[in-house]
């Protein structure tokens, strides 16, 4: 009978050990910096938003007596459109008789969406870009830095409202995710190039060189393996800066559709349509202003944490 030996292999074990001590020391960083921390809570009220939004409604209509917990697009306007607080509708109701209060809590959701996947569209396609031109170098380099120059240079808003117009097809979320991802790529790209120049020169890649690797297998094993903490702490804060561009073309009316996907962009541009501010429903401008600000804060404040945490050298100051 032959025996079979189910034992982890040694290089194995101890590659899982060094990982497992690796992410406690990573942990432990973490949860000392006080930034960090108070943006990781904040973005969890904001993942609780976005995952369980039907559930925190039915949690207000309980404090608050309701008949019904609404929802995004529940006309309550038996009860009035465009309505000021009132213990009925703790926010009002906009135009068409919407809880205002229902939409925010929903639009976390798309717009945590948004961020997030717009964020790893321009993450991969800065992250190639970069590797390609630093790695390689010579006419490559030079060519696609003179593209990356250009987006860098545009105004951003410019850049997204022209690609806005020239893809096919009407506003939609999965549209605003291209345009916002192939427009916040270049800071990205630069960022991993200026990486790769550095390690691509240190010894260990001259030894993988001489010992016949190839080049595809050095960027897999060894350049990309480097520049990776530096691509995800960058990530976070591309996040946030994707969050304010929907925003900002939604607020323009590029973004999706109120009526069908609700996210704090739209609220605030049908707020300027309906002169809420004018109206006196100042709530109905405030709070997706303020929801915005601080779920771009909660991602700001982890990518400096996560900023400490790649970069020793910080951890002294």
């Amino acid at each position: 009978m032959i025996e079979t030996d189910l034992t982890v292999s040694e290089p194995f074990a101890e590659r899982m050990r060094l990982f497992r001590k690796r992410i406690a020391e990573t942990g432990r960083v973490f949860r000392r910096n006080r930034m960090g921390m108070l943006g990781l809570a904040i973005l969890l009220v904001f993942v609780a938003m976005a995952a369980f939004p039907a559930q925190i409604m039915w949690v207000f209509s309980e404090i608050g007596g309701w008949d019904y917990p609404y929802g995004p697009h529940d006309d309550v306007a038996s009860r009035g459109s465009g309505t000021a607080p009132s213990w009925d509708n703790w926010l009002g109701t906009d135009q068409r008789g919407n809880d205002i209060l229902a939409r925010l809590i929903y639009g976390a959701r798309i717009s945590l969406v948004i961020g997030l996947l717009a964020s790893a569209v321009a993450m991969v396609v800065g992250s190639i870009v970069g590797l390609l031109s630093g790695f390689w170098g010579g006419w490559m380099d030079e060519a696609l830095m003179r593209v990356t120059d250009v987006f860098l240079v545009l105004p951003w808003l410019v850049l997204m409202i022209v690609f806005e117009a020239v893809l096919p097809g009407g506003p939609s979320v999965t549209k605003i995710i291209i345009v916002v991802g192939i427009t916040g790529w270049a800071g990205t790209a630069r960022i991993v190039r200026t990486q790769v120049l550095s390690v691509k020169e240190r010894a260990f890649i001259e030894r993988a060189k001489s010992i016949g690797a190839g080049e595809f297998h050095i960027i897999r094993k060894h350049i990309f393996p480097n520049v990776f903490p530096l691509i995800f702490a960058n990530a976070i804060l591309v996040v946030a800066l994707a969050i304010l561009s929907e925003s900002a073309l939604s607020f323009l009316g590029l973004g999706a559709s109120a009526r069908v996907d609700v996210t704090w962009g739209n609220m605030l541009e049908d707020a300027l349509n309906n002169n809420a501010m004018y109206n006196g429903f100042y709530l109905w401008v405030l709070m997706p202003g303020l929801c915005i600000v601080f779920l771009v804060m909660g991602f700001t404040f982890i990518g400096y944490a996560l900023d400490e945490i790649f970069n020793p050298k910080l951890r002294k100051r």
